[in-house]
């Protein structure tokens, strides 16, 4: 059965100062069996966020992640942060969200070997995938999507990818901060899509255990229609993981398909 994920991606917010005690106040409101906790601060607040987290009871279980991650191990590249520079900072990494495609101009090549560092360097990571909102009205959603996901990993070593417990996240950039709202439906349908394409690259055993996370402007008023979905297996947040309230809202429903797979089991 496949794990239940949330993940929070607190992108460029929060400081050192505040970073710890924000982590712990959501930790403590979102103890929830069977799902899997990721908060992922910037990378200056990495520390303070593991040392926080460490130091609570409730928080002892909750993971770190980076937001991203260099497609070199060292050298000459000023504000770049390499997977080597994560080793116990980070157990998880966000690999190719849209806005690092967008502004950093990350290509699918580019985002395949920082997706191979990672896994070197033991890191889970969390390969991010979505069209825009043009790609999807010209009916080329799923095309592009199988793009991303066979140009991440055209050079990525499978067996290790599997082994390192791969999880994707999808994430409709015209759903996100846009007031448009992607549907359960929408999220399924290409859920099943990634997972026909890794199953075509020839992903060890299928692909049927690859989590596979919805992404786009997600809250707690909105996340029952995607976790109604038995492709979606949990949710990576955005602008409402930084509010405790929102966060409690959404691990406890995800807490309640966690239950639910416990039963069918």
């Amino acid at each position: 059965m496949r794990d239940v994920i949330v993940a929070a991606n607190w992108k460029m917010h929060t400081t050192p100062a505040d970073a710890g005690e924000l982590a712990v106040t959501i930790a403590s409101r979102t103890v929830a069996a069977g799902v899997t906790r990721v908060i992922c601060p910037p990378f200056v607040a990495l520390a303070a966020v593991r040392d926080a987290l460490v130091a609570s009871e409730a928080g002892s279980d909750v993971g770190v992640g980076a937001q991203t991650v260099h497609h070199e191990l060292a050298g000459a590249f000023t504000g770049e942060i390499s997977a080597t520079m994560l080793a116990g900072l980070a157990t998880w990494v966000i690999v190719g969200h849209s806005e690092r495609r967008r502004d950093a101009g990350e290509t699918d090549a580019l985002i395949g070997r920082k997706l191979g560092r990672a896994i070197d360097a033991g890191l889970r990571p969390i390969l991010c995938v979505g069209e825009q909102l043009a790609e999807r009205e010209a009916g080329a959603a799923i095309p592009i999507v199988d793009a991303q996901v066979r140009g991440a990993l055209a050079e990525v070593d499978l067996a290790a990818a599997a082994r390192a417990s791969l999880v994707i996240a999808y994430e409709p950039v015209w759903a996100i901060g846009t007031g448009r709202n992607a549907r359960g439906a929408d999220a399924a349908a290409m859920a099943d899509a990634i997972r026909v394409s890794l199953s075509a690259v020839g992903w060890p055993d299928g692909a049927a255990d690859v989590p596979i996370l919805y992404g786009g402007s997600v809250t707690s008023a909105n996340i029952g229609e995607f976790l109604a979905e038995p492709a979606i297996d949990g949710a990576l947040v955005g602008g409402a993981s930084l509010k405790p309230d929102e966060m409690a809202g959404i691990v406890a429903r995800a807490g309640l398909t966690a239950r639910a797979r416990t039963t069918q089991r």
